[in-house]
């Protein structure tokens, strides 16, 4: 099987990223954001989706995390958009409501070509350790700018912000699994094109 595939490389004076994204069966994270609690929450997306995440990034980490998590964001958003090229035969949409302990969250996401993201969601505490709970909504608004699909996440519970965070990774990771399959040999449009 051909897996499709994205390469991104990234460079800039606050990061320096670079991204190779496979949409495969078996998901892994090899590299690192240079943020642990980042990594820990992709490595979760992947093996979710089922995607495999080769990553390099380093950046301004002593200032804040910001600019790497944007960036990062904007990265995979790319790398997924090229690998899946016309997307010709996919599902194109997916959604579900996960659950992770007390917290519970609605992702759904369409791969229509149009950006757009939409959350709703209330971490209880501003840091998750070192890491400002905002950033995570700084991610998915990057990375849906740039995938050029539209993401809606909404929390119905949640007391815990590690697990809320849990839960909105790994629902996107799932949604994304359902919508990138393979179902069909046409594009799954009315105009023809996504």
């Amino acid at each position: 099987m051909t897996w499709r595939k994205g390469f991104i490389e990234r460079t800039t004076k606050e990061t320096a990223v670079k991204a190779e994204l496979i949409l495969a069966e078996e998901g892994f994270l090899q590299g690192s954001s240079g943020i642990e609690f980042l990594d820990h929450m992709l490595e979760l997306m992947m093996k979710h989706s089922g995607f495999q995440l080769q990553l390099e990034a380093s950046g301004d980490l002593g200032v804040d995390f910001h600019h790497v998590v944007e960036d990062l964001g904007l990265c995979l958003g790319k790398a997924l958009r090229q690998a899946l090229g016309d997307k010709k035969g996919i599902a194109r949409y997916g959604s579900l409501m996960l659950p992770m302990d007390e917290a519970l969250v609605l992702c759904a996401v369409d791969l229509s070509g149009r950006p757009g993201f939409y959350a709703k969601l209330s971490f209880p505490t501003e840091k998750i350790g070192s890491f400002d709970c905002q950033l995570i909504k700084v991610f998915w608004q990057a990375f849906a700018q740039e995938a050029k699909l539209t993401l809606h996440l909404q929390q119905l519970a949640g007391e815990n912000s590690h697990h809320l965070a849990e839960a909105v990774f790994k629902g996107v990771g799932r949604i994304l699994r359902a919508a990138v399959r393979i179902e069909g040999e046409f594009i799954p449009s009315s105009k023809g094109v996504l």
